[in-house]
């Protein structure tokens, strides 16, 4: 798919004579972070609420459908959505109906309803609705709303993550390839999605090879004096410093858009035959860099499956159910080429068919991604019609839902529906592993039950400089990667937060900077959860170290008050080899496993993960550090004008030995500024 936005296009939300999808925001107001206000055309949402919330099942069943049925006697018989919501005011569900007043009836009819929604309406203390204008906006509305409030009685899709494009700029005589990710604002033509980064790094490579195009940035392009080594491996044809043409390299440009764009025989077929004419005469060096490029773009073809007959710009999606999981597979194919493959596994009911998970996933998945114009599915989903309006009306163009039942179009749907089970079956496998693990890990520890959420804890310096804490999260499904934290250590008690008389964090002593993090991580529990009912408190701590971390672990315990949160060390042996870890336990000798034990090697799993993500943040944050200047710290000089004067001089360096003279032939740099500058630098 190929996207073209300029810089100064103005959206028009009425566009078409339709209302484009972001009038939808129409639907949705904030108030305060922690508050949120649902419009309809300009109207407070309807609420209904228990007077007495009770959380007994029989008195809070019966309590939830007397609010239901208090509810029904108002409500409208058009198109809307619903919230239902607990005591806390929590979002249990989200539902979007064509008839407001029959769906909610439908839920005070209790003996028709499987206990999964007899445990929901049993927790029901309040409900609110929005009228929408037609059914298409209230399937919208729903899944923005699934996505903010992820209520853990809806089909639940986590994926925040955008999918990556290739980006060839406009806005530059000498336009430049990169990989992109995020919002589509820059000026160019995108190419993609992408399931992930290796896939359009790996064409991007292939593409460098085929058309010589630059990926470098435009200051280094502005100031490079001689070729770089892409030039060197024939992966860039060096317009930095005038190797090529503008002519010469925009031709360059066109011939990589057709190629992205699905015209890959024509090019092929011109560099074949430019290849013959510059060997017929003679001149065999250029026709072996037209032969270079022909297998480049040949290994691109290899490894797209492209030419798949009759599918262009499509999406094939296929689930598949197993041991009360599913796997929904996700295959993108443009212009004709598969640009890769992803899997996904929504948390949902163990009750619900598989059909009803495709139904909420295609619903769900569409809400902040582009839709191609043909989406294959490998099963009929429920409001099939009303969804692809739903897709067409945010994607402003037809979208088509189909599910082939023979030809190409077919195979395409079971290769999908090859990758989900077997996707599925990995995933089980190492569920039922894990499970086995958490089990021999309690008994190990002498805990009660399984831990279903670990936090594993990790600091990482250098001498004391760029410190930073990290905390991972593990349970039964692997690491929650979305519940890691990172804490830049401030070197100081966070006292103001309960947190005792500790000593300050130096910069270098490892066991404040221990009780630094867990005070503030646990401080910030205590107020946020005290009742440890919302899930986020841990079953087990693990700090990676030996008996000094442990108890400064305890230490941070006993002055927050928590006596009952098991905690222990993981250290390796004297000599630091993997195998020899020992675990320490408060009160207790160490424990030694055996090496090929698979209990040592799962904590071993969990204290490398938490080193690893303990040194990116570390180093993510000397980067950055790095990336300071001193230009940073002169009043008045603000990012516009530290971009034009190091762009001028090159460095930081060469702008502290510049004269007054030279800084004020820098463009936007007055003699007023020019004065200041040679003043913070020179004194005078």
């Amino acid at each position: 798919m190929t996207t073209k936005r300029r810089a100064d296009k103005a959206a028009d939300p009425t566009a078409g004579g339709k209302r484009a999808p972001e009038s939808l925001k129409e639907l949705v107001a904030f108030q305060t972070p922690g508050e949120m206000r649902l419009h309809a055309l300009g109207e407070e949402p309807a609420r209904f609420e228990a007077e007495s919330p009770d959380e007994g099942d029989a008195r809070g069943l019966a309590q939830g459908v007397a609010v239901l049925t208090k509810a029904v006697r108002t409500l409208p018989g058009g198109p809307g959505v619903y919230r239902m919501l607990d005591r806390r005011g929590e979002v249990l569900y989200v539902g979007k109906a064509k008839s407001l007043k029959k769906r909610v009836t439908s839920y005070t009819q209790v003996k028709k309803l499987p206990r999964r929604l007899q445990r929901m309406v049993a927790e029901t203390t309040a409900l609110e609705v929005v009228a929408t204008n037609s059914e298409v906006e209230a399937l919208l509305l729903e899944s923005n709303l699934i996505k903010r409030f992820m209520p853990r009685y809806n089909v639940l899709l986590r994926d925040d993550k955008s999918f990556p494009y290739i980006l060839i700029g406009s806005d530059h005589p000498f336009p430049r390839i990169r990989k992109h990710r995020g919002s589509q604002d820059e000026p160019g033509s995108y190419y993609g999605p992408f399931a992930s980064a290796g896939a359009v790094n790996r064409t991007l490579t292939a593409l460098e090879k085929a058309f010589l195009l630059r990926s470098c940035s435009d200051s280094v392009f502005n100031n490079r004096t001689r070729p770089c080594l892409l030039y060197q491996i024939k992966r860039c044809s060096a317009p930095c410093v005038g190797r090529i043409s503008e002519g010469d390299y925009n031709k360059l440009v066109v011939e990589a858009r057709a190629f992205l764009t699905g015209r890959s025989q024509g090019i092929q077929g011109e560099l074949a035959a430019a290849m013959q004419d510059a060997a017929e005469q003679l001149d065999f060096e250029q026709a072996a860099r037209y032969r270079d490029r022909i297998r480049a773009l040949t290994h691109v073809q290899a490894h797209q499956d492209i030419n798949v007959e009759g599918v262009e710009d499509a999406d094939v999606i296929a689930a598949r159910q197993m041991g009360g999981q599913t796997c929904v597979q996700v295959f993108f194919f443009r212009a004709g080429r598969n640009y890769g493959n992803r899997a996904y596994f929504p948390s949902h009911d163990k009750a619900m068919t598989q059909e009803e998970v495709l139904a909420a996933f295609v619903a769900q998945f569409y809400d902040n991604k582009p839709v191609p114009r043909l989406v294959l599915l490998n099963g009929e989903i429920e409001e099939q019609a009303l969804v692809a309006e739903a897709l067409a009306l945010a994607a402003e163009h037809r979208v088509e839902l189909a599910v082939p039942k023979r030809g190409a179009k077919r195979k395409l749907v079971e290769v999908a529906e090859r990758n989900a089970e077997e996707a599925l079956a990995r995933r089980l496998a190492e569920t039922s592993a894990q499970a086995k693990r958490l089990r021999e890990l309690a008994d190990l520890l002498g805990l009660e039950q399984a831990p279903n959420r670990i936090e594993v804890y990790d600091n990482s310096h250098i001498q004391g400089s760029n410190p930073y804490g990290a905390m991972i999260v593990a349970g039964p499904e692997g690491f929650r990667k979305n519940a890691y934290r990172r804490f830049a250590i401030r070197g100081q008690a966070p006292s103001d937060q309960g947190a005792g008389d500790q000593a300050p964090a130096r910069s270098n002593d490892d066991y404040a900077m221990m009780r630094e993090v867990l005070s503030r991580r646990f401080t910030r529990a205590q107020k946020e959860d005290p009742e440890r009912t919302e899930g986020g408190w841990p079953d087990l701590v693990l700090v990676d170290g030996g008996r000094g971390q442990l108890n400064a672990a305890l230490e941070v315990f006993a002055e927050l008050g928590i006596e009952d949160l098991p905690v222990a060390g993981v250290a390796k042996g004297p000599e630091r080899d993997a195998g020899r870890e020992r675990i320490f336990l408060p009160e207790q000798p160490p424990i030694l496993l055996q090496p090929s034990d698979p209990l040592l090697h799962y904590i071993q799993r969990l204290r490398d993960e938490a080193h690893r993500f303990a040194i990116g943040t570390h180093r993510a944050g000397r980067s950055k550090a790095r990336l300071k200047s001193s230009l940073d710290e002169i009043p008045g000089i603000g990012p516009a004008r530290k971009k034009a004067l190091l762009l001028h001089f090159g460095s930081a360096r060469a702008v502290e030995r510049a004269g007054r003279a030279d800084l004020e032939a820098v463009e936007g740099i007055s003699g007023t500024v020019a004065k200041k500058i040679h003043y913070f630098f020179h004194g005078a």
